[in-house]
């Protein structure tokens, strides 16, 4: 599966220990991130990841027009609610997106928690069949 992570500056910490601990279940998927984020991760956890621009730069549009083309299939968002971020609209454009495509979003780590639980033990191939029969792709006609 292509998971996105993304999580604004003061979670990012909380990111790469969650990242760390469930290593072994990311390392079997395909990760993207937001500029820093995904720089942490390669450097701090030592996993591959396809990096955008960080998000208030477009990395939060670019991963949007990801799950557009239904080219993305989970996205952990580790979110700052007490912080003002200027680039407020492309993260509420990016959720609304990841409803309209029924794209599974955690946006704190006890979510995120039960979405790669549910990863781990196969819970998401209701995902892959969707997409074998093209019905989310269908939503872009």
């Amino acid at each position: 599966m292509r998971i996105a992570l993304i999580a604004h500056d003061k979670k990012k910490e909380d990111i790469i220990q969650f990242v760390t601990a469930y290593k072994a279940v990311f390392e079997q998927h395909e990760l993207f991130a937001t500029g820093t984020t995904g720089k942490r991760i390669m450097e701090e956890v030592s996993l591959p990841v396809h990096r955008f621009h960080s998000g208030p730069l477009g990395g939060d549009q670019e991963i949007g027009a990801m799950i557009a083309r239904g080219e993305m299939d989970m996205i952990l968002f580790f979110r700052d609610p007490l912080t003002s971020q200027p680039h407020e609209p492309d993260v509420s454009a990016l959720i609304r997106l990841s409803d309209v495509y029924e794209i599974p979003l955690a946006t704190n780590m006890g979510t995120a928690e039960v979405l790669i639980q549910g990863l781990k033990h196969g819970y998401m191939d209701w995902l892959k069949l969707r997409k074998k029969q093209g019905e989310i792709n269908d939503k872009q006609k």
